[in-house]
């Protein structure tokens, strides 16, 4: 089959652009003809949080990416929206994460279909996104209803899907992140961050948004050391502030914390990502709202248990008291599950669950499920 998957891939950094790489690997393994599409312009820099978008990084040499997207040009939508009805791969693939994106992929989606022959599906992250606008509904019905046919990866997407479209929609769990290696000895780890290998480390990682819930974190901490839970044990905290940093920093400031959170406020690039991940005797994602989670599918990759809120599709990702604990989303139950959690016996009976559980996260029944979607389309 011709392929031309849609969405970020280098230089477009991140963990959506792995996503891309990866699939588009698998489905060239199968013995089809791939390409990704990526941008020109992803976001303008005013709407960007982040220091930058994009990586210096060599493009990978086994697959054919292009740069074609501009997602504030209308003229460009319909240059390339023309350009893959004429291409006629027989399926183009998207990747939808944000309301931002669906005029854009809407337009290119309704474009590149007309020839009769090229079904439009998508992989699906959010329908709602995180931080409402009044703008997300009527995107979100120009984009969706572009749309031949969905992969979800939880059930609470799957449900809003289900008030926008009726298309062919099939349900697989987020992969694995494989492309972050293994594993590496502990001792490694904490010299690469510059760290006390003598203390044990909670991690808290990725891009630190209102609705991850770092605030009930360091909230959830402040009472450990309340109750004298915290004599040798640091948190860790991973990744670039999407949002003002400086309530977090009053908050660290105002529970005395300083010396008990170490902060790398930056981008993390793949290559430093096994670092944290074998420092670390856990992650917590204390969130607030979620779908699913990439950071889940980093642990699983490296074998690290896992305390997540009960909120959107965590629990699904994360069997309670097996490879981690599923607490309620406030600070008080947080630091219940850490406190439970950071014994010997607990920690090492849950890594070698990961080692199992771990198993059912495949990218290659991802892109069958995608494939089981297509044949719906015909």
């Amino acid at each position: 089959m011709k392929l031309t998957i849609l969405g970020p891939a280098h230089p477009y950094r991140g963990g959506l652009a792995s996503i891309m790489h990866t699939m588009a690997r698998v489905y060239q393994r199968g013995g089809n003809e791939v390409d990704l599409c990526t941008f020109t312009v992803q976001y303008p820099s005013l709407l960007f949080p982040g220091e930058r978008q994009t990586v210096d990084t060599p493009a990978p040499s086994d697959l054919r990416i292009r740069r074609e997207v501009n997602t504030c040009n209308p003229l460009n939508w319909w240059r390339v929206g023309r350009m893959l009805c004429k291409e006629r791969p027989d399926v183009i693939l998207l990747k939808y994460w944000t309301p931002f994106m669906a005029p854009c992929f809407g337009t290119i989606a309704r474009l590149a279909r007309r020839n009769g022959h090229t079904k439009v599906l998508c992989q699906i992250d959010n329908v709602e996104p995180h931080e409402h606008h009044l703008i997300d509904k009527p995107f979100n019905r120009y984009f969706l209803r572009s749309v031949d046919g969905f992969v979800y990866m939880s059930d609470e997407v799957g449900r809003q899907l289900r008030r926008y479209t009726a298309a062919p929609a099939r349900f697989s769990p987020h992969p694995r992140f494989e492309n972050f290696g293994e594993p590496i000895e502990r001792t490694e780890a904490c010299r690469a961050l510059q760290v006390d290998e003598a203390c044990r480390y909670a991690l808290f990682f990725g891009l630190i948004r209102d609705y991850k819930g770092l605030d009930w974190l360091l909230e959830a901490w402040a009472g450990m050391k309340r109750a004298g839970k915290t004599q040798g044990r640091k948190l860790l905290v991973a990744g670039e502030f999407y949002t003002s940093r400086e309530p977090y920093m009053l908050l660290i400031e105002q529970h005395g914390l300083q010396q008990e959170v170490v902060l790398h406020d930056r981008f993390i690039p793949d290559a430093e990502v096994k670092n944290y991940f074998s420092a670390a005797d856990f992650v917590v994602l204390p969130y607030r709202s979620a779908t699913q989670s990439g950071v889940t599918q980093i642990a699983y990759q490296f074998s690290l248990p896992m305390i997540v809120t009960d909120v959107g599709g965590l629990r699904e990702l994360v069997p309670d008291g097996k490879v981690g604990y599923v607490c309620q989303p406030n600070p008080e139950a947080i630091a219940e599950a850490m406190a439970r959690i950071w014994k010997p016996d607990t920690l090492l009976q849950m890594h070698e669950a990961c080692l199992v559980e771990r198993n059912r996260f495949s990218w290659e029944e991802m892109c069958a499920q995608i494939m089981e979607v297509y044949e719906q389309t015909k």
